[in-house]
């Protein structure tokens, strides 16, 4: 007799709704996670309007900025846009300056892709390694603003300051501080978008604004529309990387940092002076390829 398998759709079910939320169950490391993300939320929140206080995040709010604006850039260039520069201003500004290009794609680029960019930072905000990663790619974020940037000194300190403090925090605790503070930018990153876009397009009109130019472009709908709609995508993105990151890494603190010791090993360990030989020389030859580009440039 030919076995016959029975197809139970209830019970399919279940255990999907079971795998699902023990996936989004958080463990210890992932509870400890979050509720810094919370802190930094509630601190942001705080320190966003305070005056002098305000200081604090300051450059935090210039580095997200910088994001907003190389998402332009990065958008004009998968657009053969000439990028002519990308410059940020003391006032929290900045600007991305380029001919040709698709305008519907450039102008909503730097809020969709600065979301993005939180959410991914906030998702390797959960696990050391990830985190390592997470700033070798804002290193080569660094590189391409600093290539844009030319002679904007704002930029350059700002990109220079950053750099030093991600080396600092490498260095602590085997990497730990490095993944708070690639957590901390990501939520910094969201954070911005979400006030950015209620403040210049929902409570008040911003001409001139992203979404004022697009409204103009678009004619169907005025800038509030849109910038509701971006705001809707940047609670999505924000909620994306917290689900990621509790999905993806499950490690706890004692496995991410046993890993840690051998992927990208804090410079001095017993790890990296086995890689010193190779990866010295490659860093060195890379650095100093690195600095005689910009120089050019500049």
């Amino acid at each position: 007799m030919p076995t016959v398998h029975a197809y139970y759709p209830e019970h399919n079910f279940a255990v999907f709704a079971r795998d699902a939320r023990d996936s989004l169950t958080p463990n210890e490391t992932q509870r400890t996670t979050l509720i810094v993300a919370g802190c930094y939320i509630v601190a942001i929140a705080i320190l966003w309007h305070l005056p002098y206080l305000s200081a604090i995040i300051y450059p935090f709010k210039l580095l997200t900025v910088g994001f907003h604006e190389m998402s332009h850039a990065i958008a004009g260039i998968l657009t053969c846009a000439h990028i002519h520069s990308v410059e940020l201003d003391p006032d929290e500004g900045g600007a991305t300056r380029m001919s040709g290009g698709i305008p519907w794609i450039t102008l909503p680029a730097g809020y969709l892709g600065s979301s993005f960019i939180g959410a991914v930072l906030i998702a390797c905000g959960f696990d050391t390694n990830a985190s390592k990663i997470a700033s070798l790619g804002m290193a080569a974020f660094f590189l391409f603003t600093l290539w844009w940037a030319r002679r904007n000194w704002l930029t350059w300190i700002l990109i220079l300051g950053m750099s030093g403090l991600i080396v600092l925090f490498w260095f602590v605790a085997g990497g730990v501080a490095l993944r708070f503070f690639v957590l901390f930018i990501g939520v910094m990153s969201c954070m911005y978008v979400l006030w950015d876009v209620v403040d210049d397009t929902i409570a008040r009109k911003v001409n001139g604004s992203d979404a004022s130019s697009f409204a103009e472009i678009c004619g169907c709908c005025p800038s509030q529309v849109w910038g509701v709609i971006w705001l809707i995508q940047a609670f999505i993105f924000f909620a994306a990387g917290v689900i990621v990151g509790l999905v993806a890494f499950k490690q706890s603190a004692a496995q991410q940092a046993e890993d840690s010791k051998h992927f990208l090993p804090v410079p001095g360990s017993s790890a990296a002076l086995q890689l010193v030989p190779v990866e010295l020389s490659s860093t060195l030859l890379c650095a100093a390829a690195t600095a005689v580009v910009l120089l050019h440039r500049w």
